[in-house]
């Protein structure tokens, strides 16, 4: 299959646009100019350069493709520039771009975000699946929760066969290897020996987003769904052990932290529609900071543990 992907040199592009190489579909994805392209270039048999913005980017990523993948947001824009130019360029033109698609009878994936949900509903007893309203606390959440409702809108109207994917805190090793989850803890704990960053989140790996993208890519026509994507949950004092564990220092870690979180995303639509099961746990988390840790000593971006 051939699929258009958005943010395809992003560090969730990358790893979607790498797995659907994998799966032997043939990806024509959408970079920026200015980024960075030569960890995704092999997995692409197309780039398109530009941004999603641009209407004659739109027809040039839709032309010739099967399924189209929306993964990318302009941050820039969402946090530092005017709200009205967000609008145009997250809002506005993504709802082109899936006019586009309906219009060409593509399935659509959109990577949303669990940022779609702030304040939870008592009712749902803390398990809160796909039904529960979207009710986002920020102009991210805003934005991801109002374009899964114009393709509600489309796969009424059109038929248009969606899924929406939300995800929590993506973890793994990042292109740009400073922006990676992790990459802070490690340096504090070999630096200060001690972290104190209170709180926790629920995680994902970056590779289990790109296999629940390549399943979506399965549904049957018609078809629409939401899933959460949620692995595990961790507090930032069980990333700071771990990583104590892995640097070999007996660091000062804050652990007055919770242990789990008020509410939990339920799985069974996803293990039974999508086959993927989420269950790295913190073992994922474990081998994810090994790996960035040897990654950032490679790069001499690891100080030598103070003894």
């Amino acid at each position: 299959m051939r699929i258009a992907l958005t943010g395809a040199s992003g560090f969730i592009g990358a790893a979607i646009c790498r797995r659907l190489h994998q799966d032997g579909h043939l990806v024509q994805g959408l970079v920026r100019e200015s980024s960075r392209r030569d960890h995704v270039d092999p997995f692409m048999d197309r780039a398109i350069v530009g941004t999603h913005d641009s209407k004659e980017n739109m027809s040039d990523l839709i032309e010739g493709a099967e399924a189209l993948v929306h993964n990318s947001v302009d941050w820039k824009v969402l946090k530092n520039e005017s709200f009205d130019k967000h609008l145009q360029t997250n809002l506005v033109a993504s709802l082109q771009l899936f006019e586009l698609a309906a219009e060409a009878g593509l399935p659509i994936v959109y990577i949303s975000s669990v940022a779609v949900h702030h304040h939870m509903s008592d009712r749902w007893n803390g398990q809160v699946d796909d039904l529960h309203p979207t009710r986002p606390g920020n102009y991210y959440g805003a934005l991801k929760a109002s374009l899964e409702a114009h393709l509600w809108a489309l796969h009424t109207s059109r038929d248009l066969t969606f899924a929406s994917l939300r995800p929590a805190a993506v973890y793994g090793l990042d292109p740009h290897i400073k922006r990676s989850i992790g990459f802070p803890i490690l340096r504090d704990i070999a630096s200060k020996q001690s972290y104190e960053r209170a709180g926790g989140g629920k995680f994902i790996h970056v590779d289990d987003v790109a296999a629940c993208v390549a399943a979506c890519l399965k549904r049957p026509r018609g078809s629409a769904g939401i899933y959460h994507l949620a692995d595990c949950y961790a507090r930032w004092a069980d990333w700071g052990l771990i990583s104590a564990g892995l640097l070999g220092v007996e660091a000062t870690v804050d652990q007055n932290s919770p242990t789990s979180s008020k509410n939990t995303f339920t799985k069974e639509a996803l293990v039974q529609e999508l086959g993927v099961p989420l269950d790295r746990g913190h073992e994922g988390i474990r081998q994810h900071l090994e790996t960035l840790m040897h990654a950032m000593q490679e790069q001499d971006l690891l100080a030598p543990v103070q003894g």
